[in-house]
């Protein structure tokens, strides 16, 4: 994983979430999210609603809801990287699963690890930073 510093991701409880063996948030997805959590203040919780439900059935139990979508185009297939377009969060009130943040991941299937890239509400910014992406997993 390059230069990054990166820290595995516990849940609420203390356990490992759900199916996953290792998640993990890059040090800019941290400064992303701290950021968010200033102005949404539910979104921490969400975050590990979303990993425990959304990413186990995608990942896990194949059930694809059209909420996730791989990023192509990178210039390298492992890992594949993801863009969530659903993300639920009470702190963004009457828009439901279409609450307008992004969160762009990369998934490892041969070791189970999720790898959060980035964070960020679409309001504010339109696409992911292709930039992040490549330099974060530079081969």
């Amino acid at each position: 994983m390059s230069r990054y510093f990166i820290e595995q991701h516990l849940t609420q409880s203390g356990n490992m979430a759900n199916d996953f063996k290792e998640i993990v948030e890059l040090p800019e997805f941290k400064k992303d999210l701290k950021k968010l959590l200033k102005r949404f203040h539910t979104l921490d919780e969400y975050l590990q609603n979303f990993i425990s439900t959304q990413l186990v059935m995608f990942h896990k139990l194949g059930i694809d809801n059209n909420g996730i979508f791989r990023i192509t185009d990178l210039g390298f297939e492992n890992p594949s990287v993801y863009k969530a377009k659903k993300f639920a969060c009470r702190s963004l009130k009457g828009k439901g699963v279409l609450s307008s943040i992004r969160v762009i991941y990369a998934y490892f299937p041969d070791t189970n690890k999720i790898v959060f890239i980035e964070i960020y509400f679409k309001g504010n910014k339109e696409s992911e930073n292709r930039k992040r992406i490549l330099d974060s997993f530079k081969i």
